[in-house]
């Protein structure tokens, strides 16, 4: 008879678990930025590629539209970011960073090392889980 599986025996769990210790970890890193750590990510893909369409910024951050509307919004507000509507589609909307969104790029710099170093400090250990990571998202994605 095998025993009945713990809360510490799920992948779920330990993934579940290790996205709050993620989060706890980037709070003091953002907070003198004014940011949090949805927006962090926001300001990332719009670093990466400015001016991008709602609707692609959702897949690129898998959030769905009613979840990113609200956090745009407050985005906009503090003046990290614009939205206009689409020339060639009015129905979408096009984000992009404002010259403060575009400047705390470099304010920012110095986020992924602390991270890294909090995580132990090997990147290639780091890659290789992060990559392992999204295979597993990409097959639960598939099932």
């Amino acid at each position: 008879m095998t025993s009945a599986l713990t809360i510490d025996d799920l992948l779920c769990f330990s993934l579940y678990s290790a996205n709050h210790a993620l989060t706890r970890l980037y709070r003091p890193l953002l907070e003198p930025l004014g940011l949090t750590y949805p927006q962090y990510l926001v300001l990332m893909a719009l670093w990466e590629q400015d001016a991008q369409k709602v609707s692609d910024l959702g897949k690129r951050l898998d959030l769905e539209t009613n979840t990113l509307t609200p956090l745009l919004k407050r985005m906009e507000s503090a003046g990290y970011l614009s939205r206009r509507r689409n020339p060639q589609d009015e129905r979408s909307l096009i984000v992009s960073l404002t010259d403060k969104g575009a400047g705390l790029k470099g304010e920012a710099r110095h986020i992924s090392t602390c991270v890294i170093e909090a995580m132990g400090g090997d990147l290639e250990e780091l890659i290789e889980l992060r990559d392992r990571v999204n295979a597993l998202r990409a097959r639960i994605d598939q099932a």
